[in-house]
């Protein structure tokens, strides 16, 4: 796979259980009472206070009051499993969440639309038209397709718009979308493009966490910062992303941004070799050739070979002198059947 890394110049359950306090309800306060209107004055207040502390009713509100515009707001990032598990809260749920539920309809064929899949030929106007219809219903997932499908056709005002959208509403890849478009559009919105990716970061979205450290690491759009930097780079490479993993790792090997620890580095660089970088591989195959590990040195040399990194060739070509040719031949059967491990893009 082709990376640009170091720093590139050209990278352009999800709700919780809140509580709502509301006023005491003296009617409700009184079928807790005793049915005797003959009991002492104390002992009603007893049993008063003894029914209020026993029944959670009295202090939190019912989930179901929940206005539903602010409840299809709150879940409008949903995805289909968690729309599902939300509907089933209550019956005031599910028939709150029913556009946003219909939506993933119109997603699901907006998909098969623009990839051709599920029996389907290929037709992008059909997926933007699909996608629009689950954007109307309230979904950022579909906003954020239909962002997409503008803006890989030029329009790039109406992907802006969406993206916007979407990230109000507190979609994070709608928010690193909309980062990255303000750096890319004319003219650029420096100042927009850093708080989105940093909004889209802080959510936990990789791809902005590591678009933020590139920023911070090569002075893009802000100061350089590379303490700031390798913690964002930190993060997105323990998130899985892959090009992350290699600039922490040469972070840790130069000790820019951190203290200097080799060991890491080394970690970093065999984690993003595994995951398919090929610079990764290529790196991590000089180390093994200096430490005498010319067997596996051949295998990362030559996986990187095959991503593009004609060095690598070179270098293996003068191991091969000292292998026999089983030695050569069980390396490249290593090469045929080697995958990469599942990563973040």
């Amino acid at each position: 796979m082709k990376q640009r890394t170091w720093p590139c110049r050209s990278e352009g359950s999800r709700f919780t259980s809140l509580s709502f306090l509301k006023p005491q309800d003296k009617e409700k306060r009184t079928r807790f009472s005793p049915i005797n209107k003959a009991t002492t004055k104390s002992s009603t207040s007893t049993s008063s206070r003894s029914s209020s502390s026993t029944s959670p009713s009295n202090e939190f509100g019912d989930f179901s009051m929940l206005p539903f515009d602010i409840l299809l707001k709150i879940a409008a990032p949903f995805s289909l499993p968690n729309l599902q598990a939300a509907s089933s809260v209550c019956k005031s749920w599910r028939d709150a969440l029913k556009p946003l539920r219909e939506s993933m309809l119109f997603l699901r064929w907006g998909k098969k639309f623009k990839h051709g899949r599920g029996g389907v030929r290929a037709n992008r106007d059909k997926a933007l038209d699909s996608f629009l219809k689950g954007a109307a219903l309230g979904s950022t997932l579909a906003m954020v397709d239909a962002g997409l499908v503008y803006w890989e056709t030029g329009d790039k005002d109406k992907a802006v718009c969406l993206y916007r959208r979407a990230a109000e509403l507190g979609d994070a890849v709608g928010q690193c979308n909309l980062g990255i478009s303000y750096l890319q559009v004319e003219p650029t919105n420096p100042k927009e493009a850093i708080k989105w990716l940093r909004q889209s970061a802080e959510n936990g979205y990789v791809r902005a966490q590591y678009q933020l450290a590139l920023c911070l690491h090569q002075g893009r759009v802000v100061q350089p910062n590379m303490v700031e930097a390798t913690k964002w780079y930190l993060k997105a490479a323990e998130g899985g992303y892959v090009r992350a993993m290699y600039n922490i790792s040469r972070c840790y090997l130069v000790g820019e941004g951190l203290h200097q620890n080799r060991k890491l580095g080394s970690k970093w660089m065999k984690r993003a070799a595994d995951h398919g970088h090929s610079k990764a591989q290529f790196e991590h195959g000089l180390t093994l050739f200096s430490e005498g590990a010319m067997l596996k040195a051949v295998l990362y040399l030559e996986l990187a070979e095959r991503g593009g990194e004609t060095a690598a060739g070179h270098v293996k070509e003068v191991i091969h002198q000292q292998l026999s040719a089983t030695s050569r031949h069980h390396a490249i059967q290593q090469a045929n059947n080697w995958r990469a491990l599942p990563a973040t893009r």
